[in-house]
């Protein structure tokens, strides 16, 4: 069995310090393998916080991590750091590519930079890298789950999200679906849900689910729901055993001090 850690907008800078330590203490307890950060990992692309991030994945212990810069990682009132150089300090901290790729035995996770210095909030995935994404897919090994990673979602289940929803994201869904993915990882909109994909008006060719974290430690709370994070665990499967992944939401409970477990759910997978 292999387990991922999915966290997403930390915005460091507005961490809450016992909400952080509690996040140390259950990944220390469940120890996964693989950790994904799915960008805003600091609230305004200060040197500070993206090092106070950094010590924190290095507290963590987590032995590999996929980070992707969000909208919040590049200065936004730097006009001169935003239009030249609005990466710079993301790649110092979390360098040396804004499109990583892991892979492991059992996980293949592909980075998306879906960020773009032009847009204020907004995020967009172009038709060459989700040509390139699907390529990467194409070379998946057997028991490999296949996961895709972007900053903002790429599916929304509520009218009133549809302006933060990744542009031109249809497109890139069907051909990476085509292409072998099971899962898409995401933020931004500091809202937990899983989607299914396939199961849409636009259905996607094969089995693919939409995962969104909301924030992990960030006082920058909404819609009504605490801090949370997500563990999947992967098992591989043999024969004729059908394919699945289990997702496990962990939300922090005030009145605990903890992080506590808020929902599980099984994923069919094609």
């Amino acid at each position: 069995m292999s387990l991922l850690l999915h966290l997403s907008d930390t915005h460091f800078g507005t961490e809450l310090p016992h909400v952080v330590q509690a996040l140390l203490a259950l990944a220390h307890q469940r120890r996964p393998d693989v950790l994904v950060f799915s960008g805003d990992i600091t609230q305004r692309a200060q040197v500070s916080q993206f090092e106070a991030a950094r010590q924190f994945c290095r507290d963590l212990g987590i032995a590999r991590m996929l980070a992707l810069p969000g909208n919040h990682d590049i200065p936004l009132f730097d006009v001169a750091a935003r239009l030249f150089r609005p990466y710079v300090r993301y790649l110092d901290a979390f360098g040396p590519t804004l499109e990583p790729v892991l892979e492991t035995d059992a996980f293949l996770l592909i980075g998306v930079n879906t960020t773009r210095a032009s847009m204020h909030k907004n995020g967009a995935v172009s038709p060459v890298q989700a040509a390139r994404v699907a390529n990467r897919l194409r070379q998946a090994r057997g028991g490999q789950l296949r996961v895709v990673v972007t900053h903002q979602p790429a599916e929304v289940g509520r009218p009133e999200d549809v302006h933060d929803r990744l542009r031109e994201a249809e497109p890139a869904l069907q051909a990476w679906s085509a292409a072998g993915a099971d899962l898409v990882l995401g933020g931004h909109i500091h809202l937990p849900y899983v989607l299914d994909l396939a199961a849409r008006e636009t259905p996607t060719p094969r089995a693919m689910w939409c995962v969104q974290a909301g924030t992990a430690v960030s006082s920058r709370v909404r819609h009504g729901t605490s801090n949370s994070v997500n563990f999947i665990e992967w098992r591989q499967h043999r024969g004729a055993e059908r394919r699945h992944c289990l997702l496990e939401r962990w939300d922090y409970d005030e009145r605990a001090g903890a992080f506590t477990a808020a929902s599980t759910r099984t994923l069919a997978l094609a």
